[in-house]
Order: C-alpha cells, then structure tokens, then sequence
C-alpha cells in the first residue's frame, strides 16, 4: 500500500493499493493523537448517506505503555449479502494489514514483498 497525505483532522489521504488496483481517496474525520483516527471513504454496498463507510482505529496503553490495544471498528455497511461480503472483505484486509506491519515493525520482515507479482 502506498500513502499520499497526512494524518490531520480534514485531511485528504490517497491510499494505493497493489492488490486493488487504483487510488482510494480517503478522508480523516477525527484525529485524536494518539488515542484515534476515524476515517471515511467511498464504497460500494456503503449504507452511508453519501455512500461511505467509516472505520475508526482506537488505540490504548497496557501494561504502562509496553503494549497498544488497536481496536478496528468498521460501519456503514448495507445489511445485504453484497454488504456483508464487503464488510467482511475488509475485517480480511484490516487482519492481513496489521500482521504485516507487526511483522515489518518487529522483526524487519516484508510479508508482502512479492506477494502481488
């Protein structure tokens, strides 16, 4: 994934994805440093008023700051088959996002180098 655009309450982020192809404009609706981003995008099957779905990251402190707890919440979907087929497409993609940045940030391993080729 490459990212375009900062982090900032407001802020236009583009997202670029190998594995779907073409740029996602996203939009950040709430960043609370470093408790939480919120964030909203076009989407298809989005039950959204203008067609978008929001997914926020909370984050929290354990053990005195020696752990994070990242909580991915996701809405705005049609409760339909096409929704929930979308929905659970991205609780696939938020996983497979997360074990590659654990595995980047702690151990110097690319999960998805090649992975797309």
């Amino acid at each position: 994934m490459v990212r375009r655009g900062g982090w900032n309450q407001g802020a236009d982020v583009t997202w670029d994805f190998a594995d779907f192809p073409g740029r996602f404009p996203v939009t950040v609706i709430e960043a609370e440093k470093p408790r939480r981003i919120t964030i909203e995008w076009d989407a298809q099957n989005a039950a959204g008023s203008a067609g978008t779905t929001r997914t926020t990251f909370a984050f929290e402190s354990l053990d005195d700051d020696t752990r994070t707890l990242l909580t991915i919440t996701e809405a705005s979907w049609l409760a339909t088959p096409d929704g929930a087929k979308s929905a659970f497409g991205n609780c696939e993609g938020w996983t497979g996002m997360l074990i590659a940045m654990k595995a980047w940030l702690e151990h110097g391993i690319n999960l998805r180098d090649g992975f797309y080729c």
